[in-house]
């Protein structure tokens, strides 16, 4: 079988760190690959106008598979002034990388599992009865619809003309908005279609169907935002009262699941939501099993066959500055085990998730986050392990 090619797309900051050890443990676990660089982030669009080159774009067309790092994006104006002084003033606006590709790629599915690991220090603990300490296991998996909603781009300051007459069509627009100069608006659309919906919507049902779980919840607000909200849940209902009768449907606004969610979060199991809405339960539930640091995703499209797996966390670029970098990787590695899971390669993920898991539960490796430390630089100094000393850990295990 001849050795799969994996693009590497280490992006900003800490995303070079944690993507280099994570093939280290990839390279330890048996997994035969070639990695090769492409070129996405910050320093791209400084000196080149464009934070995802067209180069890039045909690596992952060739090769389909990409582990990615982290990103760096900062507002309009200060992406602007970064930019080299020979492409100023062209008209080049930022955005990005990571959600263009999502969209170049039609990469609309999006999974960001959330489970708990025994004996992570930072997993989520409550009072039960007669105050005993209960630490519940979380096993969550959320779907979020990946290239839609308020992420979908499609917005105005001062909206062109044909625009604005559009809104004033609407009453309740000519109501609240109708009276203030169009140059003081601004416009930002939450577009949904039921092509992508149905899609979303059918691969949590089949994750819950292929794993067991009892329920998939939409999360959303159906009652205050009626068309968008609303047709996700209806579909919802037709698709889980034709295909899927065994599995339960249940129905939650995004703010009291925001609730919930630390009130009782062993009680969800697949959890499908929109584009804003998912982000913001991911990160939620992320909270519950240590912090971004073991939060991982996958998105793809199941047609192409063409996946990137990334960890939620940000490109942290105080961190990436430090000269042993301390950042948990775990977040990272966990999303190579997904990379993995998408490839059919499950035996060599499971390998890997085991050996975290036994990192974890020995309790004798822990980086700064888990020993509850702020992130300095003497971290390391004070008995939290780096990086590389954690990514060594997992791969003694194996």
């Amino acid at each position: 079988m001849a050795k799969r090619t994996i693009v590497s797309l280490p992006g900003d900051g800490i995303g070079r760190t944690v993507l280099d050890d994570t093939i280290r443990v990839l390279d330890a676990s048996g997994f035969d690959a070639e990695y090769v660089e492409g070129d996405i982030g910050w320093e791209f669009w400084r000196n080149e106008g464009n934070p995802l080159p067209d180069r890039t774009i045909d690596l992952l067309n060739k090769h389909k598979i990409a582990l990615f790092g982290a990103i760096t994006s900062k507002p309009k104006d200060a992406a602007t002034e970064e930019l080299d002084p020979s492409l100023r003033d062209k008209g080049l606006i930022y955005s990005s990388p990571i959600v263009g590709l999502r969209q170049h790629f039609g990469l609309d599915i999006c999974m960001r599992p959330c489970h708990s690991y025994n004996g992570n220090p930072l997993n989520f603990v409550r009072r039960g009865k007669g105050d005993d300490i209960e630490e519940p296991e979380v096993d969550v998996v959320i779907f979020r619809q990946n290239t839609e909603g308020l992420y979908g781009g499609v917005e105005w300051s001062d909206p062109p003309e044909q625009v604005y007459e559009a809104l004033m069509t609407h009453p309740k627009f000519v109501k609240n908005f109708g009276e203030t100069p169009k140059d003081e608006i601004s416009v930002s659309t939450r577009i949904f279609t039921k092509k992508a919906t149905e899609r979303i919507l059918r691969a949590a049902f089949e994750h819950a169907k292929k794993y067991g779980y009892k329920s998939v919840t939409v999360c959303e607000k159906p009652n205050v935002i009626r068309e968008t909200s609303g047709m996700m849940y209806k579909m919802a209902q037709e698709i889980q009262k034709t295909d899927y009768p065994d599995i339960e449907l249940w129905n939650t606004n995004i703010d009291a699941q925001m609730m919930w969610l630390t009130k009782n979060p062993e009680n969800y199991g697949v959890i499908v939501a929109g584009n804003m809405f998912g982000d913001i339960v991911s990160d939620g539930f992320a909270g519950l099993i240590g912090g971004l640091g073991f939060a991982c995703s996958a998105q793809f499209n199941p047609d192409s066959g063409i996946g990137v797996f990334e960890p939620t966390h940000g490109s942290a670029p105080k961190y990436a500055d430090y000269p042993v970098s301390i950042v948990n990787p775990i977040a990272m590695i966990e999303s190579a085990c997904m990379m993995l899971d998408f490839i059919d390669e499950n035996k060599i993920a499971a390998k890997i998730r085991k050996a975290v898991a036994e990192v974890i539960a020995e309790g004798k490796v822990k980086t700064y986050d888990m020993m509850k430390m702020s992130g300095r630089q003497d971290v390391v100094e004070k008995g939290a392990a780096s990086t590389s000393q954690m990514a060594d850990a997992v791969i003694a295990k194996l």
